[in-house]
C-alpha cells in the first residue's frame, strides 16, 4: 500500500510504499482509510520533540482517520497502525459510525477539536445550561469549534478572546456574544473581562493559551476584599499557544473561589472516553451533518504529503490528507 511514511524523527514523511497492515485477531478491524487530518500532535510525535514520539523507524504517521470497513460502513476511528495510509488497522470496540451528509474531510478533522472542545466543557467543566464561559484563545481551531459546542450545550452568554483580527470579526457568526482581542494593552483586557464578570459573572474559562493571556484572565477574576464573597469560576486549561508556564499569585486563589482544572487525554478518565464514542461524537457528527457545527478544512492528496506536512493550511483550518 501507498502511505506517509517516517524514516527519520524530525524530517517529513514520504510518500512510500509499505506493508498492508494483517489483523491479528478478531478485536483488529481492517480499515480502508479516506482521510486523515495533520494535527499539533502528529507533528509533534514525528519530530521527536513529544513524549509519545516514534520509537521505532520507519513507521506510517496519524493517529486517526475516517475510512470504510469491508462490509461497506463509513466510520471515525483512532488507529492501532498509522492512519495516513491506505489502509489501517482499528480496535473493534472503538470506533463511531458516521452520519450521511458529512463529508470525509470534515469527520476527519472535527474530533480532534470536539475532544478539546466538548469534553473540555462538558467533562471537564460540567458546563450547566445557562451558565456564562469565556473561551481564551477562540480563534484556533479548536478554539471556534468550543464556541459553537458551548452554545449548543445551552451556554447563555460567550465571551471569545484571541488574537487574529480577521477571524474575531467570524466569531459572532459562530455564536460569541462578546469579543476580546489579545492584540490591545493588558490594562484594557483585565478592565473589560473585569467589567464582564462584573455584570454577568463568568461561570467558566475554557483556555487554549496558557502563558500571559491566562494570566491576565486569572487577574480580572480575582477577588477584592477580605469581606467580598466571590463567584465561582471553573477555569479550565486546554493548550499553551501562549506558553507552558505562567505567573500565579497565591493571593489570587485565596481571594477568590477559581478552580483551575486541565483537559487532556491524561485528566480525562476510561468513563469519558466512552462517552467520547458512544454518545459525544456522534452528536458533533450529526450537527456537522446538519450544518449546525462549522469547521474549515483544506485537503491535500497523499501523493504530497512530504511537502503538505510543512504547509500552514491558514489561521482556523485544518489540513486533511485524502487518500
Amino acid at each position: 500500500m501507498k502511505a506517509a511514511v517516517l524514516y527519520e524523527l524530525g524530517q517529513s514523511p514520504r510518500y512510500a510504499d509499505f506493508n498492508d497492515p494483517q489483523p491479528a485477531n478478531e478485536e483488529q478491524l481492517l480499515l480502508t482509510v479516506k482521510a486523515a487530518s495533520v494535527k499539533n500532535l502528529d507533528k509533534m510525535r514525528a519530530s521527536g520533540a513529544h513524549y509519545g514520539s516514534y520509537t521505532q523507524l520507519p513507521v506510517v504517521v496519524g493517529i486517526d482517520g475516517v475510512g470504510t470497513l469491508q462490509n461497506g460502513t463509513r466510520v471515525y476511528a483512532f488507529g492501532l497502525t498509522g492512519m495516513i495510509a491506505e489502509k489501517a488497522l482499528i480496535s473493534s470496540k472503538s470506533y463511531v459510525k458516521l452520519p450521511d451528509g458529512i463529508d470525509d474531510a470534515t469527520a476527519s478533522a472535527l474530533p480532534n477539536a470536539v475532544i478539546g472542545a466538548a469534553l473540555a466543557l462538558h467533562s471537564r467543566a460540567a458546563l450547566i445550561a445557562g451558565e456564562t464561559v469565556l473561551i481564551n484563545g477562540a480563534t484556533s481551531v479548536t478554539g471556534m469549534i468550543a464556541i459553537q459546542v458551548a452554545k449548543h450545550y445551552g451556554a447563555k452568554k460567550v465571551i471569545a478572546t484571541g488574537r487574529n483580527a480577521d477571524i474575531l470579526k467570524k466569531l459572532p457568526a459562530l455564536g460569541a456574544d462578546e469579543i476580546i482581542s489579545l492584540r490591545d494593552d493588558d490594562a484594557a483586557i483585565v478592565k473589560r473581562i473585569k467589567e464582564l464578570h462584573s455584570t454577568t459573572p463568568i461561570d467558566v474559562v475554557i483556555d487554549y493559551t496558557w502563558g500571559h493571556p491566562a494570566e491576565l484572565i486569572l487577574d480580572a477574576l480575582k477577588g477584592g476584599g477580605v469581606n467580598a464573597f466571590t463567584h465561582r469560576v471553573r477555569f479550565v486549561t486546554v493548550g499553551g499557544m501562549a506558553g507552558d508556564k505562567i505567573n500565579l499569585s497565591s493571593s489570587i486563589l485565596r481571594s477568590s473561589a477559581i478552580e483551575i482544572l486541565g483537559s487532556g487525554l491524561g485528566s480525562l478518565s476510561q468513563q469519558h472516553i466512552q462517552q467520547l464514542y458512544n454518545s459525544v461524537l456522534p452528536e458533533m457528527f450529526q450537527l456537522a451533518a446538519e450544518g449546525r457545527l462549522k469547521m474549515e478544512t483544506v485537503t491535500v492528496p497523499l501523493k504530497d504529503i512530504e511537502t503538505a506536512w510543512q504547509q500552514d493550511p491558514g489561521a482556523g483550518k485544518r489540513l486533511v490528507v485524502m487518500i
